[in-house]
């Protein structure tokens, strides 16, 4: 790669209107610059926003072409004109689009993080360019500048969309219940990012819908409300709690795959507090708690995967490890105490 490249994005150039941010890619975490290199003559147009269709083209510019990996539907970078929500994410892809040719991707649907982002500023008939470098342990800059690559992105134009509070309740639960399922689909095939990219998405939508539900304190309660549902009712206090658990703990097994246990032990905790008799969150939970050292909590965790599940083999192995964990702490302690004294 051209070492000027490095600056292309980088707001040095004399150039203000640059952007920087972290994206998620099935590879892993990669720092974008984006940089605005021609723009429309639409000055009152507005960007687009949630739902808006896309016409969209991504490039890599030449002397980068064999970074990028194809994705089902391309050879040699490039690909028929096509939908890019009906593409499988590819694991070894950084962008999840056909390059090269005109597609559509549709804002908010976790398609393409690096894409949807740069749309987000972007007008019809816009042009960008952008400089990616992959993230070393999620936390640095890799110096590998090999990896390192520049794309254009164009916009031809876009169908309008609504901003998240713009939308009805039954929209974000429609919302909710499609990242659901694209962070399971995802998570089947390997990409453990994007699977905890989807379930992030689905609880930032659920969360606002709290205000529509009604707690039933009774049976009856519950029976009339749902004989008549507000307009606004899309589920009963029961189910919100329900889904919302269940994304957590979803969310909590992604970060546990990816080594992130204070994380996954939040995310674990939550989905306990929302369903208590869900046994995949204590489990997730003692999971979480083994790997940080909290081995009273892993020990509790564990324990009550047995109440709600007796015959659980895994919650039975989980206690032995952390029996093991405990007596090797022990013995660590004595030692250090030992030396103290002597």
């Amino acid at each position: 790669m051209d070492p000027n490249q490095s600056t292309l994005c980088s707001g040095k150039d004399g150039n203000e209107d640059a952007t920087s941010w972290i994206s998620v890619c099935p590879m892993g975490l990669w720092r974008v610059q984006q940089k605005h290199i021609s723009s429309s003559l639409n000055a009152g147009e507005q960007h687009p926003r949630l739902g808006s269709v896309c016409h969209v083209r991504v490039q890599l510019k030449p002397e980068t072409s064999d970074v990028q990996r194809a994705v089902p539907g391309q050879e040699g970078g490039q690909s028929q004109a096509a939908p890019a929500e009906d593409l499988t994410r590819c694991p070894s892809a950084v962008l999840q689009v056909p390059l090269g040719a005109w597609t559509t991707v549709t804002m908010g649907e976790g398609q393409c993080d690096v894409t949807e982002k740069c749309l987000e500023w972007m007008k019809s008939g816009d042009k960008c360019e952008i400089l990616l470098v992959p993230l070393e342990a999620c936390a640095q800059i890799s110096t590998d500048s090999d990896r390192s690559f520049c794309a254009t992105v164009e916009l031809k134009t876009f169908t309008p969309g609504k901003e998240s509070w713009e939308l009805s309740s039954g929209e974000k639960f429609n919302f909710v219940k499609s990242h659901k399922e694209k962070g399971s689909i995802r998570f089947r095939s390997g990409d453990v990012w994007g699977a905890a990219d989807s379930y992030s998405r689905a609880l930032k939508f659920i969360i606002p819908l709290y205000g529509h539900i009604k707690e039933a304190k009774t049976l009856e309660e519950q029976s009339q409300i749902m004989q008549s549902p507000s307009e606004s009712l899309v589920l009963s206090a029961k189910e919100y709690k329900t889904v919302k658990a269940e994304l957590h703990s979803n969310l909590s097994l992604c970060q546990l795959k990816l080594k992130q246990p204070e994380h996954a032990r939040n995310s674990a905790f939550k989905a306990t507090e929302l369903h208590p008799m869900g046994t995949k969150a204590w489990y997730r939970l003692g999971q979480a708690c083994l790997m940080v050292n909290e081995l009273e909590e892993a020990k509790r965790a564990f324990k009550k995967v047995l109440e709600l599940q007796p015959d659980s083999s895994a919650a039975m192995k989980a206690l032995k490890e952390v029996a093991i964990k405990e007596k090797e702490t022990n013995r660590e302690l004595a030692h250090r105490l030992s030396k103290m004294f002597t």
